[in-house]
């Protein structure tokens, strides 16, 4: 995302607990992926033994954090058939669970029912929510963040809701 990687890095660093973050969207438009997204489209894909060659700078600061003993957790509600977008993001999973990171996945028909914010959101320690919006096309557009405690309960239970009804990574099937 386009938001400054040093901000957020001191942000998660912080967490002493858990981290959890939402994802709600089909398609997100990052220029940092460009790239490799171009590249997956041509059909490259990821070699889980070649670790060197997949290995980012975030998974550090994933693998860092969860040493410290933080959970972190990311479910992604997703349309079914997914798009190739999330086809994508779903090869290179297995980069963030070898970091430490737990995913799963709830196809959006298995949402329906559960009361969710507006927006993507990352939760830290059940205290401070921060919400990264996105305009139509997926493009980052800015953050905001909230202590306030309606929110905060409202991000959680939605989180925790998502959570119990999503598939575990290596169980799901794109």
């Amino acid at each position: 995302m386009a938001q400054r990687l040093s901000n957020f890095t001191d942000l998660i660093r912080s967490a002493e607990r858990s981290a959890v973050h939402l994802e709600m969207r089909d398609v997100y438009a990052i220029p940092d992926e460009d790239e490799r997204y171009a590249a997956w489209r041509q059909g490259n894909r990821l070699d889980p033994d070649d670790r060197a060659s997949w290995w980012r700078p975030w998974l550090d600061v994933v693998q860092e954090i969860t040493a410290k003993g933080v959970r972190l957790r990311r479910a992604r509600i997703v349309g079914e058939p997914p798009s190739e977008y999330i086809r994508y993001e779903h090869s290179f999973t297995f980069t963030n669970i070898s970091a430490g990171e737990e995913i799963r996945w709830l196809p959006r028909r298995l949402a329906s029912g559960l009361a969710l914010p507006g927006n993507d959101f990352w939760l830290f320690d059940g205290r401070l929510v921060q919400f990264n919006v996105f305009d139509g096309e997926g493009q980052w557009v800015h953050t905001d963040q909230t202590g306030d405690q309606a929110t905060v309960g409202l991000c959680s239970d939605a989180f925790e809701a998502v959570w119990e009804r999503a598939i575990p990574h290596d169980k799901y099937i794109v």
